[in-house]
């Protein structure tokens, strides 16, 4: 496990899947988790599985497309912490699965690319400053190999997640003079809760088994550590784009 003792890192999405993998992997290298979700159930059960096993973090809900709320959320944070040594972008939604673009509504393409790629915008924004402040800040944004290498099962899903990672590629060049390493990580198909239900309403529609649909998916888990690793000093020669299982 990387060493992230003394270090602060907020985590977005830490309710479930990537980020509450990434979350628990940091906090057992070391890590202050600055934990954010706005499913404050799944938040304080991440927060509390950390103490439990002897790490600190602290909850936060913050709806990542509200750009009031999360400049106000980022605005307390200052004043608490004087840096952020990490920040992993994990927070999203998957929506409009299996809907073919001549039938998308444009009410759930808008909330995709909001909660997606607005979040993604809103919180790199905020979150910079403190970035600057630490010695070789990290700054992750958890894209997806849909949109970048692949297609999805929702036309706003892969095209939010495609923006995301051509954000990571703007802030990797434009940060690099402040200090601050920027990644895209592109995860494959994993067991998280959001492609759980897409895969359900797979196998409803094509009458495949969910089970053997689910047993090709990934653990969470493995990219969790992955990312407490690109947080860590130790990674401080990978740039640019990563793609996992």
């Amino acid at each position: 496990m990387p060493n992230l003792n003394n270090k602060t890192i907020l985590v977005t999405g830490s309710g479930s899947g990537i980020g509450r993998a990434a979350a628990i992997c940091c906090a057992k290298s070391g890590a202050h988790i600055l934990a954010l979700d706005l499913d404050t159930d799944g938040l304080t059960s991440c927060v509390e599985e950390i103490q439990s096993a002897g790490g600190t973090a602290s909850a936060h809900a913050i709806d990542v497309q509200d750009a009031d709320a999360v400049e106000s959320l980022f605005s307390d944070l200052a004043n608490s912490h004087p840096h952020l040594d990490s920040v992993i972008h994990a927070a999203g939604i998957l929506e409009g699965a299996l809907v073919p673009i001549d039938n998308f509504e444009e009410f759930t393409w808008d909330r995709v690319i909001d909660i997606n790629l607005k979040g993604s915008f809103l919180i790199s924004k905020h979150t910079v400053p403190l970035l600057e402040k630490a010695d070789n800040g990290v700054l992750i944004l958890v894209a997806s190999g849909a949109g970048v290498k692949g297609g999805s099962s929702s036309v706003a899903y892969g095209s939010s997640k495609g923006g995301v990672h051509g954000l990571s590629l703007v802030l990797a060049a434009q940060l690099a003079d402040r200090g601050i390493r920027v990644h895209g990580i592109c995860p494959g198909a994993l067991a998280t809760p959001l492609k759980l239900r897409q895969v359900q309403k797979s196998a409803d529609k094509s009458g495949q088994c969910v089970d053997e649909l689910t047993a090709r998916l990934g653990d969470p888990e493995g990219v969790g550590k992955i990312l407490a690793f690109l947080v860590s000093d130790d990674a401080d020669y990978f740039r640019g784009s990563l793609f996992t299982r």
